[in-house]
């Protein structure tokens, strides 16, 4: 059986429990606060910690990044398992780095987007990453929960905003009821662009250090969008983690280039 510990004090609130499986290594899975306030909303991020992936992979979820595939399979069953989720309940996006949506009422592999939403109870949606944002919806009053992954390209393409549009077209949500977690990605502490990207966001979201190269917030670009779009900033949580400069917790393709094994984060609604 697995111990339960919580984490200190000196730990971002979002980092929520570890655990400790037989092998002695740590399964270590982060929360939402925001989130773990409705009892039928199933959610968690993993980290790199408490796989059986050899070194450099660790806990790695992603078949595509040269990993034995039988230890993605486990590290699967580990993560999905001490969430209590049925690998056979998963929704997976390929990601592509656009701006495509897709709702979705079955589990399954969804083919090139970059979003997906569901109104459907135990059909629990992923997003994979290692840099880019992980970000998780949940109307509660539809209800319907989405995830979006969105690097550079899908910021510029205000994919997060599009979702929301989605929901209100599809659920007639109401965003200002919308929850939202803005998972562990690159922060403007770390995440320099050349002036080729920079030129496509506004001023106010780059950052220029003593480095020739400017560093653009996507966080803060994603927050302003879903404030935007009708989110109250009450209802916004965001991850303090920069995948790029925490690499005892993450996997950063940035920092780590084709050695990076994958995150994932999922969200459901139990029935």
């Amino acid at each position: 059986m697995d111990n339960e510990t919580h984490v200190t004090n000196e730990q971002p609130a979002s980092l929520q429990a570890r655990f400790k499986d037989s092998s002695q290594s740590e399964l270590t899975i982060l929360y939402s606060k925001i989130l773990q306030q409705f009892p039928n909303v199933r959610f968690g991020f993993s980290t790199k910690k408490g796989g059986v992936s050899r070194i450099p992979y660790g806990l790695n979820l992603s078949y595509m990044v040269g990993d034995d595939p039988n230890f993605v399979d486990q590290n699967r069953e580990r993560f999905f398992g001490k969430l209590g989720i049925s690998l056979d309940l998963l929704a997976v996006p390929k990601q592509f780095h656009g701006d495509f949506i897709k709702i979705v009422s079955t589990p399954g592999v969804y083919d090139l987007c970059d979003a997906l939403i569901t109104a459907t109870p135990s059909v629990y949606l992923c997003v994979t990453t290692a840099d880019c944002l992980p970000i998780f919806l949940y109307d509660p009053i539809t209800p319907a929960v989405a995830t979006v992954h969105a690097g550079w390209r899908g910021t510029k393409l205000k994919i997060v905003e599009k979702t929301i549009k989605k929901m209100i077209k599809e659920f007639n949500t109401n965003p200002a009821e919308l929850r939202v977690f803005i998972g562990p990605g690159s922060g403007v502490c770390c995440y320099e662009v050349g002036d080729d990207v920079a030129r496509d966001f506004d001023q106010r979201y780059l950052v220029r250090y003593s480095t020739k190269k400017p560093h653009l917030n996507m966080k803060l670009y994603t927050k302003i969008q879903l404030i935007d779009a009708g989110v109250k900033d009450k209802n916004i949580e965001m991850s303090e983690y920069c995948t790029i400069c925490t690499p005892s917790l993450f996997y950063s393709f940035r920092r780590e280039r084709l050695n990076s094994g994958r995150m994932m984060g999922v969200i459901g609604m139990d029935k």
